[in-house]
């Protein structure tokens, strides 16, 4: 057996996720359940996309992950099953939640689901909880071996993928630019989509101080220079602080403090960042 690994927007103030877990361990008492986590802001598709690329490649080949932000739920929206190129499932509503996932690490394979045959027996008439009825049903058959892939159901061509839309990080005029894909929720860190070596080719070194400029709807929101160092404890308590997250991307940070709370800076496509050496 592989293991099952749950994400939602559901939180943990009521039933739903233990729902869930009922239904996977219905199909196979044995399986090990994990989570990425239950606090996706509610309907954020984008964070379901972000979260489940920070932690896809460190879980075991085979593992299957089932993620439910489901806003279009009852709709004509797919549910599907995506293959990626790291050999994981993904259990999901096909709504944006692959994005992240495609773009980084490929998408090699995606089939939707046959609800006739993967469906909780007694769901039928049950239309606002696939995340029970189907996934997590879904995902624990699959990850306990009750059926292989193919017998998800039809394979789907890669070009019918729903995405959300991406800007790709780019060096222009001497600055690197991209978005702000997501914070590190507890420390209030901003994670760029800049990846270390597009960074690196600004001729850069630990020590140099960098211009940070932030815009939304094409108007600088926030401004701030800082230095380029290897960890937190290069700076004083309260200093702003560049260096490279554990994605190896970008990330703006204050030593002991919340940079997107003291900037009330926010995530997403619409959120963009530049990043120039100050000379």
């Amino acid at each position: 057996m592989n293991p099952l690994v749950l994400q939602s927007d559901f939180g943990l103030d009521d039933g739903a996720v233990s729902a869930m877990y009922g239904v996977a361990v219905g199909v196979e008492p044995r399986l090990r359940i994990h989570d990425v986590t239950h606090n996706i802001p509610p309907y954020d598709i984008w964070e379901a996309s972000y979260r489940l690329a920070q932690v896809v490649s460190y879980w075991p080949t085979g593992t299957v992950f089932v993620s439910v932000v489901d806003p279009g739920v009852g709709s004509d929206r797919l549910s599907v099953v995506a293959r990626t190129a790291t050999g994981h499932l993904v259990v999901t509503p096909d709504n944006g939640t692959l994005t992240h996932l495609h773009a980084i690490f490929g998408i090699t394979e995606l089939r939707e689901i046959d609800e006739t045959t993967n469906r909780r027996e007694g769901s039928e008439h049950s239309y606002t909880f696939h995340g029970r009825d189907i996934y997590a049903f879904t995902g624990a058959r699959l990850a306990s071996g009750a059926i292989d892939y193919e017998q998800v159901g039809p394979v789907l061509p890669l070009d019918r993928l729903v995405s959300l839309h991406v800007d790709e990080p780019r060096l222009v005029d001497g600055t690197v630019r991209g978005t702000i894909d997501a914070l590190d929720v507890r420390y209030g860190s901003l994670w760029t989509s800049i990846p270390r070596e597009l960074f690196l080719e600004l001729g850069v070194s630990h020590g140099d101080r960098m211009q940070l400029r932030v815009t939304r709807n094409d108007r600088v929101v926030h401004s701030n220079q800082m230095r380029f160092v290897p960890s937190f404890a290069a700076v004083e308590l309260g200093e702003s602080l560049l260096y490279v997250n554990s994605l190896d991307r970008m990330a703006v940070a204050i030593n002991r403090g919340s940079y997107a709370r003291a900037f009330d800076l926010g995530t997403g496509n619409g959120w963009k960042v530049a990043l120039g050496l100050v000379v």
